[in-house]
């Protein structure tokens, strides 16, 4: 139990537990369960071709994803091998099963976790953003944080992605942000704070936080907090880029310490999960975004010579998509350890990115291993081949971009998103969704003499806008949308409608949480602040 919200009961958290099954869709009729129960042995040398080809599907797709169960090999040898639960095979008609979702249904499931914050200062550079969430995993992994600063202008938000559990993305959502405001306020502020006695939340005003973290685990990490805002503000001030490095790292090294001196199954809850993340800093025209993992951000510019939209994409996702990040890893291991370092498209045969904050069982030496967590999670938990830790890291790659009148606005999405669109087909949607948002904006008319003819015009082209007219008004929702039912003719409903009844057991191997924040930026403040500059 990590976080509490006022007035309602506590939201428990911790390791996700496998969901007890892994759907396989076949033909589309029928679905082959591997349904998993208690402990027991199982001999591969006595099991069919079938039980053969499946068991092999059940490791590549179920143990190798984020740690979503144990498994434990003995005498492969002799065929012998023990697997945390017992396997048997089943098979059911789920097609006909499924519910078929109304319209009205669907609405209300996609417009759930729907948020929009507007700024009413002119000198924002941002004119607001539009947010939303669509869990798979039950709790949903995904979390997502926006906030303004409190005695600096400028704004911050990011998302997390989290593995093997919810508890270290709902840790770092609320800390991280915190970390960096800190560290990129004026030292002088800082020390003034200090000196009145501030904690992790002086620095940051949060639009959508809802929840905080139970009374056990906030003075842990307020005692962290007041030990970072003291170790930094002894030092000079450092550039952005630096000090939002900085804070990604003293973060994550703090959860490994709260881990080890303050040991307990919730700091070790989230030291053994893990989390990727993308975080955007915006201030004046400068535009930060750091990223460790595989969450992605695009950027939405309109060329206003030919009106068409370009994208551009502000980060390179740390998997092994990435044959950079995978010859920093090996370069930094020994030539005997090139084969099992990376295995099987993840890190030591396991996490598929390959960069992640907590996840401290990929970091932590062998000894503290053996101290620390094989008495509480068993030898299991140590990853096979593990020689020479650390093997992950939580450093972010961090892309500056210099904000110009052609930028309209920002998407960060969870990977959930982009399983199902591509940057490109992102920007087209949120492009068409705000132009026919714009026609549904009052009529102004041009302040110089108009002619009839040209109010025509105006008026014809609103006329033909209503046909685009969006079903959501929220940009986050319309992409949620098309990306669960989007199709060659446009968004067919039943696509969306099986995506949305899957069951619980099911449904995480079809899509993935989906978290997505949508920043549009005030063009009219970005052109002044570039004439001045």
């Amino acid at each position: 139990m990590i976080l509490r919200c006022p007035g309602t009961q506590h939201l428990r958290t911790g390791f996700c537990g496998f969901k007890s099954r892994l759907t396989i869709h076949k033909d589309s009729h029928r679905f082959y369960d591997l349904c998993i129960q208690d402990r027991e042995d199982f001999s591969l040398e006595n099991t069919t071709v079938v039980i053969h080809r499946m068991l092999t599907i059940f490791l590549r797709n179920v143990a190798n994803v984020r740690q979503r169960t144990s498994i434990r090999f003995g005498n492969l040898e002799a065929g012998i091998g023990v697997i945390s639960r017992k396997l048997s095979i089943t098979s059911q008609q789920c097609c006909n099963q499924l519910p078929h979702l109304s319209p009205y249904d669907v609405n209300l499931m996609l417009r759930e976790n729907e948020f929009v914050y507007t700024f009413t200062d002119d000198k924002s550079t941002i004119l607001s953003y539009e947010s939303n969430q669509l869990a798979s995993n039950s709790p949903c992994e995904d979390t997502r944080t926006e906030a303004s600063f409190n005695h600096k202008s400028g704004f911050i938000c990011g998302i997390f992605d989290g593995h093997a559990g919810p508890a270290c993305s709902q840790v770092i959502s609320k800390r991280l942000l915190r970390y960096i405001a800190a560290s990129l306020v004026d030292r002088k502020v800082l020390k003034e704070e200090i000196a009145k006695g501030c904690n992790s939340q002086s620095f940051l005003k949060c639009h959508n936080d809802k929840v905080d973290f139970v009374k056990e685990i906030k003075d842990i990490y307020e005692e962290s907090f007041a030990k970072y805002i003291n170790t930094i503000s002894s030092r000079s001030a450092t550039d952005r880029t630096q000090a939002i490095e900085d804070a990604f790292m003293l973060l994550d090294k703090d959860m490994s310490d709260e881990a080890l001196n303050k040991t307990s199954m919730m700091t070790m809850a989230v030291a053994m999960s893990g989390a990727v993340c993308a975080v955007a800093h915006i201030e004046d025209l400068d535009l930060h975004l750091a990223s460790t993992g595989d969450c992605t951000a695009v950027l939405g510019s309109l060329c206003p010579e030919t009106g068409q939209w370009t994208t551009k994409k502000l980060n390179n996702e740390h998997n092994t998509d990435n044959l950079q990040e995978v010859q920093r890893i090996l370069s930094e291991h020994p030539k005997e350890e090139h084969e099992t370092a990376i295995r099987n498209d993840r890190l030591l045969g396991q996490l598929a990115p390959l960069r992640a904050l907590g996840d401290f069982r990929y970091k932590w030496s062998n000894e503290i291993m053996n101290k620390y967590v094989v008495p509480l999670f068993g030898d299991h938990f140590v990853p096979p081949n593990y020689h020479t830790p650390p093997y992950l890291t939580a450093r972010p790659d961090i892309h500056h971009h210099r904000l110009s009148v052609n930028d309209k606005f920002l998407v960060i999405g969870s990977d959930g998103l982009w399983d199902f669109l591509s940057p490109t087909q992102v920007v087209k949607l949120v492009a068409e969704h705000l132009n026919s948002k714009r026609i549904m904006e009052p009529i102004k008319l041009p302040e110089n003499d108009v002619t009839l003819q040209a109010i025509s015009e105006m008026l014809a082209e609103r006329k033909a806008g209503r046909k685009r007219k969006p079903l959501d008004q929220n940009s986050a929702t319309h992409l949620i949308r098309h990306a669960l039912g989007g199709t060659d003719y446009g968004v067919e409903h039943s696509k969306i409608s099986y995506y949305l009844s899957l069951p619980q057991d099911a449904v995480r191997y079809y899509r993935d949480d989906i978290t997505i924040t949508v920043i549009y930026f005030n063009t009219d403040r970005i052109k002044s602040l570039s004439s001045n500059s």
